[in-house]
């Protein structure tokens, strides 16, 4: 269990790292010239280029699998692509800070709960699944602490700064707030497929030790794989519109535009690097692995992320009071992930 929670907090510090290179980024790039390389490499390139080597018979286990063990991963894999896209347009509508808290908090309960219904419902009313589902809670408090924090930030930073014009989606009027925050829920839901899709890939796993010979380590491979393909369906093709929409593929003609794919690249490692390790993690923590693990990845990369934030100068200027709502909020992910890590090591009921 130590071992696998170790993997998850080396995911989630990918995970929290992955969106840093944007930073370096010129800021009249188009964000689909940079998320859009982003998403090409991480969904298509690096797991077709590198999963053969990471699990033996990568496409043989594919084969032998058949549609009805590959669709459920695929078609999950498929909305939690569709989720990063619509987390985009919540950001237009309602703001970062709290996009991502009302995402992020989705993500938890969604995440954490809908594989443990699907697989593993008689854990729920027992002592094990109480600590479980409390810890869940306690996790989801500090998201709500950590996104009102946040809030407290812009606002004083916007106090003391010039006013700036609120963004639009796509040059369209901004819609009400009620639709940005649905969109923000609804996104955060599309996002925590990407557990539930990997809570399907167990037959999946099994051919691969099977057919191949791979360990289980080395099988948590194949699954990845399988969801980012299915994520690459909708993100890739959304790119896609985009260039074509507003006719930006004539950037990648610009001078710098290698920098740009280089930034797209280690983004694309890291993002890759984090829900690898994730799956390394929840493979080890037991039956309750995936809820367990994903509500504990998303806690711990809240906190790096908030770490980032603080590193490059996005709290400079704060007030104290957003400052001490933050740490309350890193002060009570960690606890919630203490809890779920007690849960986890319960006896079953």
């Amino acid at each position: 269990m130590v071992l696998g929670f170790l993997f998850v907090l080396v995911g989630a510090i990918c995970g929290g790292s992955f969106g840093l290179p944007s930073k370096f980024a010129k800021k009249d790039t188009p964000w689909e010239n940079l998320w859009g390389p982003f998403f090409f490499f991480a969904t298509i390139l690096i797991p077709v280029t590198l999963g053969p080597f990471a699990a033996d018979g990568l496409f043989s286990t594919c084969s032998a699998a058949g549609w009805q063990v590959l669709l459920p991963v695929l078609v999950f894999g498929f909305l939690w692509g569709l989720g990063s896209m619509t987390l985009g347009m919540s950001f237009a509508f309602i703001g970062l800070s709290l996009a991502y808290a009302i995402n992020y908090g989705a993500q938890i309960a969604t995440g954490s709960m809908v594989p443990m219904l699907l697989h593993h419902a008689d854990q729920i009313p027992t002592a094990r699944g109480y600590v479980v589902l409390a810890g869940v809670a306690v996790c989801l408090v500090g998201v709500v602490v950590a996104g009102r924090a946040g809030i407290l930030k812009d606002r004083s930073l916007k106090a003391d700064g010039p006013a700036m014009p609120e963004p639009e989606a796509g040059g369209a009027k901004k819609p009400k707030m009620g639709i940005g925050l649905i969109i923000a829920f609804i996104s955060g839901i599309l996002c925590a497929c990407y557990a539930v899709a990997f809570s399907y890939g167990d037959d999946v796993m099994t051919v691969s030790q099977k057919q191949s010979g791979n360990p289980v380590w080395r099988s948590t491979f194949v699954v990845t794989a399988l969801v980012l393909w299915g994520g690459a369906v909708s993100s890739c093709v959304y790119c896609v519109v985009q260039l074509t929409r507003n006719g930006t593929w004539k950037r990648f003609l610009d001078p710098g535009v290698g920098r740009i794919l280089l930034l797209a690249a280690v983004m694309a490692v890291l993002h890759d690097g984090a829900i690898l390790f994730w799956g390394l993690g929840a493979a080890r923590l037991g039956d309750l692995g995936v809820s367990v693990g994903y509500a504990a990845f998303m806690s711990l990369a809240i906190i790096v992320g908030n770490v980032h934030g603080f590193r490059t100068g996005e709290w400079k200027g704060a007030s104290r009071r957003s400052i001490g709502w933050i740490v309350a909020g890193i002060l009570i992910l960690i606890i919630g992930v203490c809890i779920l890590g007690k849960g986890n090591a319960m006896p079953k009921g």
